[in-house]
């Protein structure tokens, strides 16, 4: 993990899967005995930091020797590695193919020079297999398809990045305070093996300027070495900057993912002309004028991560099906947990689905049975795991996260006043809620219990005895007070609630 002096692969026994155990070491004990409350204030608001696209941050604790002081942070781990290392891998794989390509596409067909072919046709299909096209008694040099198309193909993965980065970020920046990432590099972004991207460190710069000097030697940044000198903008580190650092390092990050790589010289750093020489070998317009729009020099020239989602280059009307699969995934708490394979079973595989008139010719069928179900589950899996964002319509701003995560302003002295001691914050979300009422025996009052499956697949069942002045909204309110259900699940509980209300009792009680 870049900017963390250990990190080891670990297993999370609990529950079954790999994660990353991160440590950050600090020689001063007394230093950070004075500021061990902020640091765990910090940490326990990144722990509520939840985004499909952003590595997350499941647990921590502080562990205080008598000479020092460490901090252990376990996060998400994102099995293909950084995107640095995918592009040099793909990179790697699209030079050989094209070597391929090259013997293939030119050397079947017959190479041409000054005394004519140098391959008759005969041996040329004897040496490659290939058939040989011959028209006016010459051999055509032609290029096959399979570059093009994997020109198209990789343009495709390039858009998709893309847009799971800036949904990213601009989530991050719509939090209140906005939450500057600082240190966006191709060594801080990670790729899952379905193309989920995700982007780590988010705690980086928080956490170095929430940290007084004597206490920031164990944070490294990306961009003390030279190799990453080239993501960060002219006014980095300034006091005035702000989230348009982000922007530069992500078109930084864009310009890399579409060129697989950013030639360096000797020393390893890049130079302004490799970048200049870069962007020139771009040969989508679109594209180029995207890319250089996020390096403008000037910071207020560029634009946010939010705007950048309605480029042109990006911005596409979202199918459908994708539209239906976001409807289902956020109303699935309403459905049985089965219920894609229960009404796959139940449809005749030879009717309709949908059908384009074509007259006077006959229409176009789409049935049923053109449709398959495995397909079917891993595209509803992939738009759970963000792989598929919709970013095309106005959403709700997230919810503002303490001022503990901006650049703190100078602290005045307080005088601090005792509070009561919080109740844990549910992280995870509901995906599946089922709602009984039952007349108590002496027919006074009614009983509920109500079933909350989590993502996890965590079963919590909780019961309650209804009070005549008791309301959804107010029910759902305290379940999210007292640390059962995620804040952002209040709203839809409350209305399942009302409409259970509304089942059994005819008005809400």
């Amino acid at each position: 993990m870049p900017g963390v002096q250990s990190t080891f692969l670990a297993m999370d026994t609990e529950e079954g899967v790999e994660v990353v155990w991160n440590e950050l070491d600090f020689g001063d004990r007394k230093a950070f005995a004075a500021h061990e409350e902020k640091i765990q204030t910090m940490f326990e608001q990144l722990v509520l930091v939840d985004h499909p696209n952003i590595v997350k941050l499941h647990k921590y604790w502080l562990d205080a020797l008598e000479a020092r002081a460490r901090v252990i942070f376990i996060t998400e781990y994102v099995s293909s590695g950084s995107l640095k290392q995918f592009l040099k891998k793909t990179k790697k794989n699209h030079k050989a193919m094209n070597a391929r390509v090259w013997g293939v596409g030119w050397g079947c067909v017959g190479d041409v020079g000054d005394e004519g072919p140098l391959w008759g046709p005969k041996r040329a299909r004897a040496r490659s297999g290939c058939k040989v096209g011959v028209r006016g008694g010459h051999h055509r040099p032609s290029r096959i398809s399979r570059t093009g198309r994997t020109e198209s193909i990789r343009q495709q993965a390039w858009k998709r990045w893309c847009t799971q980065i800036l949904s990213a970020l601009s989530f991050l920046h719509a939090c209140n305070p906005p939450i500057i990432h600082g240190n966006l590099t191709s060594d801080t972004i990670f790729i899952q093996h379905n193309g989920l991207i995700k982007i780590g460190s988010v705690w980086h710069r928080i956490f170095s300027n929430a940290l007084p000097d004597d206490l920031r030697s164990p944070i490294r940044v990306e961009r003390e070495e030279p190799r990453n000198l080239h993501f960060f903008p002219p006014e980095y580190g300034e006091v005035a900057d702000g989230t348009a650092v982000d922007i530069f390092s992500f078109g930084m990050c864009a310009l890399e993912m579409a060129v697989l790589e950013i030639q360096a010289n000797g020393d390893t750093r890049v130079t302004e002309e490799a970048i200049t020489r870069a962007g020139r070998s771009l040969s989508d317009p679109n594209m180029r004028e995207f890319i250089l729009s996020c390096l403008a020099r000037d910071p207020s020239q560029r634009p946010s991560a939010h705007n950048l989602l309605f480029h042109r280059v990006l911005f596409e009307v979202h199918s459908l099906k994708l539209l239906a699969a976001h409807c289902f995934l956020q109303h699935q708490y309403l459905m049985p947990e089965n219920v894609v394979e229960e009404k796959t079973k139940a449809v005749d595989l030879h009717a309709v689905l949908a059908e384009i008139p074509r007259p006077p010719r006959p229409p176009l069928q789409w049935r049923y049975s053109e449709v398959s179900c495995l397909e079917l589950d891993k595209f509803l899996e992939d738009v759970r795991n963000g792989i598929y964002p919709l970013m095309n319509f106005a959403a709700a701003r997230p919810l503002g996260l303490p001022r503990v995560l901006a650049p703190p302003p100078e602290e005045t002295q307080k005088a601090k006043t005792p509070t009561p001691e919080p109740f844990d914050s549910e992280t995870r979300k509901v995906i599946h809620m089922q709602c009984n009422l039952e007349r108590s025996e002496d027919k006074a009052r009614w009983h509920l219990t109500l079933l909350l499956v989590l993502e996890d697949r965590l079963h919590r069942q909780l019961t309650y005895d209804l009070l005549p002045t008791d309301s959804a909204q107010d029910l759902a309110a305290e379940l999210v007070h007292y640390g059962f259900v995620h804040e952002d699940d209040r709203p839809k509980l409350a209305a399942f609630l009302e409409s259970t209300f509304l089942k059994y009792l005819g008005a809400q009680p």
